[in-house]
């Protein structure tokens, strides 16, 4: 990429990217194009056309979607199946037809199957059962595989779906109701360290295995990604014959048990752990097997417990004054 190249960050209020805007204008690019939920609904297929048409980006980093923890998903399925479907379809196919030769789209490690080997490669894509919590989200984020591998094999562009861990860091979802783990953990205990409580309750055994990854080193994965040649990605992919799939984690992961642990020693709240187990574990483990992009030349450059503190100064930053009235 040059540093004038015009870059569309779809989604770029979000978690993902807004991590993707900062890397970028971090490392000199400064012919980014943005639009607010309000500006542009992405579920419109006319009104994509149009920014498209109007538009015209060099590159697109597709971070836009609806997503949400295991109580979320399973509360509003329809949703995120519906909304992730038209997302991806609409941006996909209006980058292919505005002559967007490079997309990097964010997939999710729940895509893979419930039960395959630990770590887990990107050939273990589509070769069995998916965990049912998540079912209707992983279905749309699978879509968006196969529409990019479809596009690049009709059209000879070179989209690459990467493949994240779990991320968190600035600009998080912290609402009890709708977020991933290390959000929920990080407000649950700070807030009973303010309220005095003695201990906390954690949904789920605390079993289940998971690998994290901090937003920036994401971004700049992907980054990377999007910058690679031309020889290097048909090299990577054999020519179309592989997915284009790129894990991008962290390279370890822990217990549930082991992460509240390390949030509550960052927060400070020195009560006891209660875990409910009428609340749903998910998969079991989630470890990605990353070696494919570190082969290329990428790495993390962020430890978890700094992650978890640069988090934390982040939720302290924008949620303190209300974290304790909702």
């Amino acid at each position: 990429m040059k540093f004038d190249d015009k870059i569309y960050v779809a989604g770029h209020h979000g978690l993902a990217g807004s991590a993707l805007v900062r890397r970028l204008r971090a490392s000199g690019f400064f012919n980014l194009v943005t639009r607010t939920h309000a500006e542009l609904e992405l579920t419109d297929g006319a009104a994509v056309s149009r920014f498209f048409a109007a538009e015209r980006p060099d590159y697109v980093f597709l971070a836009a979607a609806k997503v949400g923890g295991i109580i979320a998903n399973n509360s509003f399925p329809a949703e995120f199946i519906s909304q992730n479907l038209s997302i991806q379809n609409n941006v996909i196919a209006e980058a292919q037809r505005h002559g967007v030769k490079n997309l990097i789209f964010l997939g999710s490690s729940c895509i893979y199957p419930r039960d395959c080997s630990q770590p887990i490669s990107e050939s273990s894509f589509l070769t069995g059962p998916i965990e049912h919590t998540s079912r209707a989200y992983a279905v749309a984020k699978i879509a968006g595989v196969e529409q990019c591998w479809a596009v690049n094999r009709q059209y000879g562009t070179r989209y690459i779906v990467a493949m994240p861990a779990s991320i968190f860091g600035p600009g998080d979802n912290y609402d009890p109701r709708g977020s991933h783990v290390l959000p929920a953990l990080i407000r649950k205990t700070h807030e009973a360290r303010i309220r005095g409580d003695r201990h906390v309750t954690v949904w789920g055994t605390g079993t289940p295995r998971r690998e994290l990854l901090f937003s920036d080193d994401m971004a700049d994965a992907c980054i990377f990604l999007a910058g690679l040649s031309g020889e290097t990605y048909d090299d990577v992919f054999e020519n179309g014959a592989l997915a284009p799939l790129v894990n991008v984690g962290s390279g370890f992961d822990l217990s549930i048990r082991e992460l509240v642990a390390r949030v509550a020693a960052i927060t400070g709240f020195v009560g006891d752990l209660v875990f409910d187990t009428n609340y749903p574990d998910g998969t079991p483990q989630k470890l990605l097997d990353s070696s494919r992009i570190c082969r290329l030349g990428w790495g993390p450059a962020t430890s978890l417990d700094d992650g978890i503190r640069k988090a934390y100064a982040d939720f302290l930053d924008r949620y303190f004054e209300n974290a304790t009235e909702e």
